[in-house]
């Protein structure tokens, strides 16, 4: 019995921390708007006094009409009524309209900071997370936390003074009857201290199941063509339907452990009318109430037992509105695995040499992609990164903007770690060009501009030229105005290479990163984007990862990456002439049956 006590005080204190914990984290968003915000507040404590004072006019009232037998006395008491009710009715609008306000904006805020946190996670989270956990956990979070935040304590100031100038009608009527209706008033509040524990295994659940549905439909939007031709209609729809069967599920379990405090608490005050209509009848009779007073009494309790009766819901809401909070600074507090260094360095000027030594990398412990890989690249050479699918190539490019940590050895530019660089700065002189380009709903112009925000009209016009892409533009009605859609879903393949290559052209970043950027365009559209490479390279340290070796015949150096290891590197004219070598066998692979034609 001792130890269940002692669990009960740990839970209750644990939760009052949590609460001011999370108001105090929640301060620095309130701040700003902290004025209209205590507004709306001080509004509900006269919106809530006075339906004390549309009881309590009650009792002159009805004296007056039931005993007096006189209208003429009592005419003003309709009027004041209605005046108090107008009035109260203005002011709950100001006070809503206020606390929609301020919770709009401090959500705003909210959504600001969880969006530039997010903008600074690694690419490996968002590698581990599906596109529901992202939305939920950067949007819906701070939606559910801001929602009830500000309205919740509203509501709960506006009830406090509603009650406490409701029990001083009680009280003014019938000390007696007064005592009896609070007492039962506070037995009905003891059942929402066994909600709070019911309540955080399910939220967690659930959270993840509105994830889970999320994702259904970002899958179904971005993978409508493969739904289409392999005719997966009903297979997506028994799938979706699963996910809604247990999204329904879990609200059922949310239902029952929390939504039996409201009728539970609604049969208790019962009890606390029956007993007061009983006992004021007593008290009527032998003459310690007038008839008004009982009158001003009862219609005082109603009026109190009436809101007490969904505090049950509302404690539900402040609890999901804490949960959620919780939710959001722990995504706060967590650290990228990829950050700055405290006093890391600028890269500035034009890297002289790129080291990688003995770099190893393993996405999941105890599996290596990479092992021991050493290779030294001079300013101005174009390095080819070659070899069969998994083998790495990609991996070995993505270490150096740092989109993965090397696990083993570490990667320097002119001696310097990579890790001692600033991300922005070592981002900033790194320009890659993917397979499949990212591209941004909005213009042609927009998405090239992201290149260099500052770049002049001539800088944007050659960057369109060296991409090839001039002859493409001029035939838009828009011309580089022309919306793209979402992700450039209006533009061929080549065409949005050719953005992305232009895109690239405005950056000018000393070193280039080309991730087989041609491997899934036709033999036309790859000549064209193929043109608009090569002028990308000039005057450039180049990474080029290729599948099609015609693309890299001309490149300083070779490197064949097999199974995570440098198996052999050299130029095209030298490794070709290496008998049963990895290069001459790919080379022979694609070339020879050509050849002896």
């Amino acid at each position: 019995m001792a130890t269940k006590k002692l669990n009960k005080q740990i839970r209750e204190r644990v939760l009052r921390n949590m609460f001011v914990t999370n108001y105090k984290r929640m301060w620095p968003y309130v701040k700003p708007y902290w004025f209209r915000g205590l507004l709306s507040l001080l509004l509900a404590i006269p919106i809530g006094s006075m339906d004390a004072l549309i009881a309590l006019s009650l009792k002159p009232y009805m004296d007056m009409v039931m005993i007096e037998k006189s209208l003429q006395a009592s005419w003003y008491i309709p009027v004041v009524i209605v005046l108090f009710t107008s009035v109260q009715g203005g002011l709950t609008y100001l006070a809503n309209y206020l606390n929609t306000w301020v919770g709009a904006k401090i959500t705003n805020l909210l959504k600001l900071d969880l969006y530039k946190k997010m903008l600074g996670f690694e690419t490996e989270f968002f590698n581990q997370k599906n596109s529901g956990d992202v939305i939920f956990m950067f949007n819906n979070n701070a939606d559910m936390a801001c929602a009830g935040l500000l309205t919740n304590l509203k509501n709960f100031v506006q009830k406090f003074f509603t009650a406490v100038s409701l029990i001083f009608v009680l009280f003014y009527n019938s000390w007696q009857l007064a005592i009896v209706c609070v007492f039962i008033l506070l037995m009905a509040l003891l059942p929402m201290t066994a909600v709070k524990k019911k309540v955080k295994t399910v939220m967690d659940k659930t959270v993840l199941a509105d994830s889970a549905l999320l994702t259904a439909y970002n899958e179904t939007y971005a993978g409508n063509k493969t739904i289409i031709s392999y005719n997966l209609s009903e297979y997506q729809k028994g799938k979706f339907s699963r996910v809604l069967d247990g999204v329904f599920t879990l609200k059922i379990k949310m239902l029952q452990r929390t939504r039996w405090l409201t009728p539970v608490m609604h049969i208790i005050l019962s009890f606390g009318i029956g007993l007061a209509i009983w006992l004021g009848s007593v008290l009527i009779l032998d003459g310690t109430i007038t008839s008004g007073g009982f009158v001003s009494f009862l219609t005082a309790l109603i009026m109190l037992y009436t809101p007490m009766k969904s505090i049950g819901g509302n404690y539900n809401s402040i609890l999901m509105s804490f949960l959620a909070i919780e939710r959001v600074f722990d995504i706060m507090d967590s650290v990228p695995a990829i950050q700055d260094k405290p006093n890391a360095k600028q890269l500035t000027g034009k890297p002289q040499k790129i080291e990688f030594k003995n770099v190893s990398f393993e996405y999941r412990k105890d599996v290596p992609v990479l092992r021991n890989v050493s290779l030294s690249v001079n300013c101005g050479e174009t390095i080819a990164l070659v070899g069969n699918s998994g083998g790495g190539k990609s991996t070995f490019i993505s270490l150096l903007p740092r989109f993965y940590d090397v696990t083993g050895g570490c990667i320097t530019i002119d001696g310097v770690d990579i890790r001692d660089y600033t991300l922005e700065s070592l981002r900033a002189n790194i320009g890659v060009v993917f397979q499949d380009n990212f591209l941004f709903a909005g213009t042609i112009r927009e998405n090239i501009m992201l290149g260099n925000a500052n770049a002049t009209p001539a800088q944007l016009e050659n960057a369109v030229k060296m991409a090839y892409l001039d002859d493409f533009v001029r035939s838009l009605k828009d011309g580089l105005d022309t919306q793209i859609g979402e992700r450039g879903i209006l533009l061929s393949g080549g065409q949005k290479q050719r953005v992305a290559i232009a895109r690239a052209f405005l950056k000018d970043a000393p070193i280039l990163i080309l991730d087989e950027a041609t491997s899934a365009l036709d033999n036309k559209s790859e000549a064209v984007v193929q043109k608009a490479i090569e002028n990308l390279m000039h005057d450039k340290t180049v990474f080029v990862v290729a599948h099609r070796l015609s693309t890299i015949r001309h490149a300083s150096k070779i490197v064949v990456i097999n199974q995570g290891e440098i198996v052999e590197s050299g130029t095209h004219n030298e490794l070709v002439k290496t008998e049963c070598g990895a290069y001459k066998m790919l080379y022979d692979m694609q070339f020879k049956t050509s050849e002896n034609k």
